[in-house]
């Protein structure tokens, strides 16, 4: 899908790291010296939002060729988070081309844009959600969709220039179903279809968008599982959504028109609340933070969509493991461990294997989302 405002896509270049004391938060950016990998640049970089409900900031984290994270930069979104949980994927996400990062305000039911640089963060603006409690942003291309979590539950459009800059879309939002307590919204691969998980309700939800960018009303489905709460997409386009109460996964495909068929069931990984998902670029390995279990377990995707459970406990990130995510060429996972307020990252093999390579600490008990590249 395309716009005449659609982002090009551009190759991040050297970023930086600050000496700086995590969790201070600043009027302004704060910008440092980059992080030379083997070539003099640096290799990409982990961003967290602080959900602080006063003012929420974003975290900018520098990732050296090795993996190793560095405190670069804390950015105010010029919103207010919750001070908790959300209780969601997808609070804090990269435009597919690396130029413009998007966050949840959700106590003050915005989302904040920033241009992304070789020198950090540039606020360019925050718009309201269409509704109350924002929890997770879904962009394709130039396009974007919010999922608010308040007040029933529902999604809302905007399209989004190379500059950062968020337009509403008119007519562009719509409910789920009632008492949804949605987790999650995010395109298909294609950006013809919209994908809402919905914890209370135990639905998946499918809207199909136009040329337009409106969505059309709301198709639920059932969840093989209850509680679906993550999910993520294969390079074949089959997604893999967890199942926090019996902690899962099951995969699915999904047709243009939005309809959804289930390929693999409940997939066990015997652990405890299966939440958050991430995928490998080449789709073959899928992983899922067990909240309660505090571990990640892997699974094996077949090139049909089928999954096979790998590793019950492929790693151990800390107390109460949430938000994931994956480095641009999926040479690494981090992981968000809520309960012990730190980022710790894996390295990943070729046969799906997680090897632990840095860990960082001090984070706000608040931090929610986590994005990487």
């Amino acid at each position: 899908m395309q716009h005449n405002g659609a982002i090009l896509r551009t190759s991040a270049l050297g970023l930086a790291l600050a000496l700086l004391v995590v969790g201070m938060l600043s009027a302004s950016a704060v910008l440092a010296t980059p992080i030379a990998s083997g070539n003099g640049a640096a290799a990409g970089s982990v961003y967290t939002t602080t959900n602080d409900a006063t003012a929420n900031a974003i975290l900018w984290y520098t990732r050296a060729a090795n993996g190793g994270l560095a405190l670069a930069g804390t950015f105010p979104t010029g919103g207010a988070g919750t001070g908790g949980g959300l209780g969601s994927q997808g609070a804090v996400v990269l435009a597919e081309d690396g130029s413009v990062l998007l966050a949840v305000n959700a106590g003050s039911n915005q989302i904040s844009s920033f241009q992304v640089s070789a020198s950090g963060l540039t606020w360019v603006t925050n718009v309201a959600s269409g509704g109350t409690t924002p929890i997770s942003i879904a962009v394709h291309d130039n396009l974007v969709y919010v999922v608010n979590g308040g007040s029933g539950g529902s999604i809302s459009g905007f399209w989004l220039t190379s500059g950062g800059v968020l337009t509403p879309i008119a007519g562009s939002t719509q409910a789920l179903s009632a008492g949804a307590v949605p987790a999650q919204v995010s395109f298909d691969p294609t950006g013809q279809v919209l994908v809402v998980t919905e914890k209370a309700t135990s639905l998946i939800d499918t809207f199909t968008v136009d040329a337009n960018g409106i969505a059309s009303g709301v198709t639920s489905y059932a969840s093989s599982g209850a509680t679906p709460f993550g999910f993520a997409f294969d390079n074949k386009g089959h997604f893999v959504v967890s199942e926090a109460a019996a902690s899962a996964l099951s995969s699915y495909a999904i047709s243009l028109a939005g309809v959804v068929t289930t390929i693999s069931g409940s997939v066990l990984d015997g652990q405890g609340a299966a939440c958050w998902v991430a995928i490998t670029n080449n789709g073959k390995f899928a992983y899922t933070t067990n909240t309660h279990g505090n571990d990640i377990s892997s699974y094996a995707i077949g090139t049909d969509g089928t999954l096979t459970l790998l590793q019950p406990n492929a790693a151990a990130p800390g107390a109460a493991p949430t938000d994931m995510g994956m480095s641009a060429n999926s040479h690494f996972l981090y992981a968000l461990a809520s309960g012990s307020h730190g980022i710790v990252g894996y390295s990943v093999a070729a046969d799906g294997g997680l090897a632990q390579v840095t860990s960082v600490g001090g984070l706000l008990p608040s931090d929610v989302g986590l994005a990487a590249m």
